[in-house]
């Protein structure tokens, strides 16, 4: 059998001469393909699917457009898949460069440009819809490109390339471009499992060398030592010797960044008592115009910082700007000019203030910008063409710009190596800490890259070693049934043939080869636990009852302590009770602690209490919670408010401000009633007491080794409990998606979506048939909403309003509790949120019943701004009501608009469907409307 290598030199040696597909495409390229490519290219016009994993940036989606070009070649379609708009934007300009307007489509939901053409570009949600729904479209279609397909690890999104890549036709030829993962052979096997013949071809060769870097203070060091390889560093290898001389002398001398830092307690750094045991100052990352200015200064320039956060994107951006670098030449700052101006024509011009644009401009034309998810689309499309144009020198991004989109840079720089996840702060993973540095190195343009690692106290410059050269991760499935998919999975095929099809899921696949593993690990732990079993074992008495004991008081002193909390709660809560305009209150503690004027009670109160408006000193207005001050108000005398005051008007803020402060000055304001106080101890609890002294009668209560003894006691309970969680693994890893899909089965035949006939079998009913074509998260949510009527009252902003309750998901570090809602308390939105919570709730119980993971519950936390929106407020207006940043709330506008399309054509109401495009109508207007391409 030949080899790779052989097998390219023979495919140069005939390529300009033979008339394969191959030899045709290769000729008109401008550049040579790399020997993976040529494997893989192979394969497809040999009939097989294919699977490529290789490294970013080494020219994977070559293979796809052969696979483009092999389907126009044989008169048949082909779809191109990608898992964000954005890149299928981005993919879909390059297919129409080098195809033509003509041949090539784009379908992302909100678009559709000549959806019926032989080539067209969409997300990989709309080919799984198109899938369910028996589309036309599919006919004739050849070969379908999965690019990033390792993204089906994906925990909110990743299902949908594994419906896709089951349900496809048998005749469809796969290409799955993936990543580097440690497991591409297994994803292969599975592939070849359910689609056959399928190709894998694995290349980890970078085509342009990346050299890793540390930045200690000012200096930019090599990693390794010059002993290494770069292009094959080894398992473990060594570090520079400079690097740990560098890190001694900044431990030493505290931050490089002026002047020194207050230590601080952060992920893998010493806490502020170990600062001052040391006498060492921490050190932080350099500053970020000092980083800017070493780049350039070093030719690495352009340049993407990873920031892995929005806020700090902006504030460096304004950094390097306020600091007075510039970046680009005068002809360069007059193209950016015009490109910018070209690009942002549409933006409304009433709206340029609030969206930040004179800045934005400003920051372009010196070589600077930030990409991240909360920038206006037209903004980070037009960060990415200046980028890719060389006018751009510097990206500030947090990691969405790793995940496909064509921005390569000559170097990466990471700021810090721990990110927020949605849920935590967690350490950059292997895999991802090379997906974020496959951007540095130019193909054709670069002869290496480089990557960049900032030193702050806590980095370990062998940690970072270790991250750089892991250069694989492995590939994991998040696939579970989803109600919409139960639905159509039996309208098209049966019950019983649906449980088989899932049966044949990735996860399912990985699932059965875990078990052996899992088996094994039970063993070992049944072993040890006969030992610790040992060790716990007290000669006076049962270490287990002694054990309990300290468990119920523990138990008693939480519910004590969650008692004291509720009282002083109902102490906050009544404080803000009962305040009339004029009032003078001091908030003793909290983010608006201060002195304020109450200008009005709050009206009737939520269930957090009432909500009182106030001035504060700084002429701020604000509607002050229970949670802004945790130590309630005192009262501290009055002042008058004008009839005519008007609290959008600066001027009588101002002079009612002044009337405040000349109040406080002259002692008239005095302070008469302390704040909220709430009182109540554990000592004289009898339940407690009685615990504790029969804690001290114990037997083991006197035991010279009784703490030995309970801290094995401890171990034993957690390695047990470890252990009963490894077996429930094991028993439920054989057919556990198909257990899955009958519990979600057995919801959606509780609630009549699905029904038994005659014979047993299990049909989809008419309600059911409309649902299958409701596609959010919370589809089972929505579907009730509307059948219930839950939503029947609802004109058309309030329907988008409620719309936006099932796709949105805040973040949740930014949740407010109570949001104020259109209309107040009693209103038509507020009274079908109150439902749709409550659905939402029914819904989460008969989950848990049948042991499913919940759906997420709704976040009506976007339904004031979508109202104000869809009303015909302006953009200003309902930025500032919301607290959002201009580019999310597009984004979520954008969702919200395809989730009343699905209502639009679903809903079992004529009149709601027609309310649906009314709102669709509404909320498709300005900044939203505009197109993503």
């Amino acid at each position: 059998m030949t080899s790779p290598a052989e097998r390219y030199a023979a495919y140069r040696r005939r390529a300009q001469t033979e008339r394969t597909a191959l030899a045709a495409f290769s000729r008109e390229l401008d550049f040579d393909l790399d020997a993976f490519q040529v494997e893989a290219c192979e394969a497809l016009e040999a009939g097989r699917g294919v699977l490529v994993a290789a490294p970013t940036g080494a020219g994977k989606t070559v293979v796809g457009e052969f696979a483009v070009r092999l389907g126009l070649d044989e008169g048949r379609k082909s779809f191109y898949t990608t898992p964000i708009k954005a890149l299928s934007n981005q993919k879909y300009l390059d297919l129409v460069r080098v195809h033509g307007a003509e041949n090539v489509g784009l379908l992302t939901g909100d678009v559709t440009i000549n959806g019926e053409a032989p080539v067209v570009v969409m997300t990989t949600e709309v080919l799984r819809n198109m899938i369910y729904a028996g589309s036309p479209t599919l006919d004739g279609l050849r070969y379908v490109v999965m690019d990033e397909v390792h993204y089906l690890a994906d925990r909110f999104r990743g299902s949908v390339w594994e419906e896709v890549i089951i349900l496809l036709a048998a005749d469809v030829r796969l290409v799955s471009l993936s990543a580097t993962v440690s497991n591409a052979e297994e994803f292969g096997q599975w592939l070849e499992t359910v689609r056959g013949d399928t190709a894998v071809v694995v290349s980890e060769h970078r085509p342009v060398p990346l050299w890793q870097h540390m930045m200690v203070r000012n200096d930019v060091l090599d990693l390794y030592s010059s002993k290494v390889d770069p292009t094959d560093p080894g398992a473990h290898p060594p570090i520079n010797p400079d690097i740990l001389e560098a890190v001694r002398r900044a431990e030493r001398t505290g931050s490089g960044s002026g002047a020194p830092h207050r230590a601080r307690r952060g992920r893998g750094g010493r806490s502020t008592r170990d600062a001052r045991r040391t006498g060492h100052q921490q050190v932080r990352p350099a500053r970020r115009p000092v980083v800017v200015d070493r780049l350039d200064r070093e030719g690495l320039l352009p340049a993407i910082v990873f920031v892995f956060s929005r806020a700090g994107c902006e504030d460096a951006v304004a950094a390097v700007v306020g600091s007075g670098i510039t970046l680009t030449t005068e002809e360069e700052q007059r193209r950016i000019r015009e490109i910018v101006e070209v690009r942002c024509a549409a933006l409304p011009a009433e709206d340029l203030d609030v969206l930040g644009f004179w800045q934005f401009a400003r920051a372009l034309e010196r070589g600077v910008a930030a990409h991240h998810a909360g920038l206006l689309p037209v903004f980070k499309e037009t960060v990415e063409a200046l980028f890719s144009a060389g006018l751009v020198k510097v990206v500030f991004a947090t990691e969405t710009l790793a995940l496909g989109i064509n921005m390569p840079a000559r170097s990466v720089v990471l700021e810090r190596l721990v990110k927020w996840d949605g849920r935590e702060h967690v350490a950059v993973s292997a895999g991802e800490y090379t997906q974020l540095t496959g951007r540095a190195g130019r193909r054709g343009i670069d002869v290496e890259g480089h990557a960049v690692v900032l030193y702050a106290s806590g980095t370990d410059p062998v940690a970072v070693a270790g991250l750089a050269s892991r250069r694989t991760y492995p590939l994991r499935s998040s696939f579970r049934p989803t109600y919409n998919m139960a639905v159509n999975l039996v309208l098209r095929s049966g019950r019983a043939m649906a449980r088989e099809v899932l049966e044949t899921s990735f996860a399912q696949f990985q699932a059965d080869r875990a078990v052996v593993g899992l088996a094994r690990q039970a063993r070992a732990h049944a072993e040890a636990l006969e030992g610790y079993r040992e060790a716990m074992a007290c000669d006076r008495g049962d270490i287990e009852s002694y054990l309990e004991l300290r468990r119920e008081i523990g138990d008693r002193e939480a519910d004590l302590s969650r008692e004291r909390s509720g009282a002083r709660r109902r102490a906050v809560v009544e404080s803000l009770t009962g305040l009339r305009p004029g009032d003078v209150v001091e908030i003793p503690r909290g983010r608006r602690s201060g002195y304020a004027v109450v200008l009005d009670d709050g009206g009737t109160p939520g269930l957090d209490g009432p909500t009182p408006l106030v001035l504060m000193q700084d002429r701020q207005v604000r509607r002050i919670s229970a949670d802004e001050a945790p130590a309630g108000v005192r009262r501290s005398g009055r002042v008058r408010i004008p009839r005519s005051f008007n609290a959008r008007d600066a001027r009588a803020r101002r002079d009612l401000a002044s009337s405040l402060r000349n109040a406080l000055a002259e002692g008239k304001a005095g302070d008469p009633g302390g704040s909220a106080r709430a009182r109540s101890g554990a000592g004289d609890d009898a339940e407690l007491a009685r615990l504790r002294a029969r804690l001290k009668a114990h037997p083991c209560h006197g035991c010279p080794e009784r703490e030995d003894h309970v801290r094995w006691a401890h171990r034993t309970r957690g390695l047990a409990a470890e252990h009963d969680g490894l077996v429930r693994r094991i028993e439920s890893r054989t057919s556990s998606i198909a257990r899955d899909f009958d519990r979600v089965c057995e919801i959606l035949l509780t609630l009549g979506y699905l029904d038994l006939d005659d014979d047993g079998e299990t049909v989809v009913t008419t309600d059911g048939r409309w649902m299958r074509r409701l596609y959010a998260e919370r589809d089972l949510v929505l579907a009730e909403s509307l059948r219930a009527g839950a939503w029947s009252e609802l004109d058309a902003p309030g329907l988008a309003a409620l719309c936006s309750t099932i796709v949105y998901t805040s973040r949740s570090e930014e949740t407010e509790s109570a949001p104020r809602l259109p209309g107040g308390p009693g209103g038509a939105v507020a009274r079908a949120v109150e439902a749709t919570v409550r659905i939402a709730g029914e819904i989460e119980e008969l989950e848990r019943e049948r042991r499913l993971t919940p759906t997420p519950p709704v976040d009506p936390g976007l339904v004031r701004a979508v109202h104000q929106w869809a009303n015909g407020a302006p953009l200003a207006t309902v930025l500032e009501s919301g607290d959002l940043a201009a580019g999310d709330f597009v984004r979520w506008c954008r969702q919200v608009v395809d989730l009343l399309d699905q209502v639009g054509g679903a809903a079992p109401d004529p009149s709601m469907r027609a309310r649906a495009r009314e709102a669709t109508d509404r909320v498709l207007r300005g900044i939203v409307a505009q197109s993503a391409v």
